[in-house]
């Protein structure tokens, strides 16, 4: 699996750019954008939704536990 880390060291860039270009690409030079974009592209890198929520502290997963699914209560 590729991670982030792999993109920047591919794209000769560090972690935070890489994360400017995935999540706030307007603070990010063209020229840089379009370097880090194709080595997302050409490793096939895709974002873990699951750690991101993790570091972020929040999930949008809701549960729901049934104790017993033959009480109609």
């Amino acid at each position: 699996m590729v991670g982030i880390k792999d993109v920047a060291k591919h794209a000769g860039v560090s972690v935070g750019t890489v994360s400017n270009v995935i999540n706030r690409p307007d603070v990010v030079s063209e020229e840089t954008r379009h370097r880090v974009q194709s080595v997302i592209d050409r490793l096939g890198y895709v974002r873990s939704e699951s750690a991101r929520q993790l570091r972020a502290g929040q999930s949008r997963i809701m549960a729901l536990l049934v104790l017993d699914m033959g009480n109609p209560f």
